[in-house]
């Protein structure tokens, strides 16, 4: 806690203002825009009844097919306990559909359907306006590279490391 001396010698704006160390740190911009981006997305997706493991799950699916519960679960990073709720909200909606595995009727394989893909890209369409919003400041070219940069470090630290555990929803 300052003194009122030398809170006299403080600029005005010295409180609410970050130190430059800080404002350095690689790892705290990340943070920082990761926090701004959670929000952005989390508030965007709620105004259409939706969460960012709705799209993770449907987008899974699109693009690599039918899968497990446990499957979709390590391609989304989605808990395995967690992924039975997901999966019937889903479900609920007409999003996916669960179907007894033919080689192994312990396990359910799941498909998304037609209106699934129908939510997919109203979802794909949100996030792209959501991005934009986030990346305002920065020019296209600006966009690609920096998501480029992104891509990589993400792609070097998880190929050097274990696999992180899967998130919670």
């Amino acid at each position: 806690m300052s003194s009122g001396a030398d809170a006299a010698h403080m600029p005005p704006d010295s409180e609410t203002k970050t130190p430059e160390r800080l404002r350095r740190r690689a790892g705290r911009l990340l943070s920082g825009v990761s926090a701004q981006s959670d929000r952005l997305t989390n508030d965007g997706l709620a105004r259409v009844n939706a969460r960012k493991w709705h799209y993770a799950v449907l987008a899974s699916l699109q693009e690599f097919g039918p899968g497990s519960q446990a499957t979709l679960s390590r391609r989304t990073g989605i808990y395995r306990s967690d992924m039975v709720s997901v999966l019937n909200e889903l479900a609920e909606r007409g999003f996916v559909e669960r179907t007894l595995d033919p080689d192994d009727r312990r396990r359910n394989v799941i498909t998304i359907t037609a209106q699934g893909r129908r939510q997919l890209r109203r979802l794909d369409k949100i996030l792209d306006d959501l991005q934009d919003e986030l990346l305002s400041p920065l020019s296209p070219t600006e966009r690609d590279q920096f998501v480029g940069l992104l891509t990589r470090l993400l792609d070097h630290h998880t190929q050097r490391a274990p696999h992180p555990p899967a998130s919670r929803p």
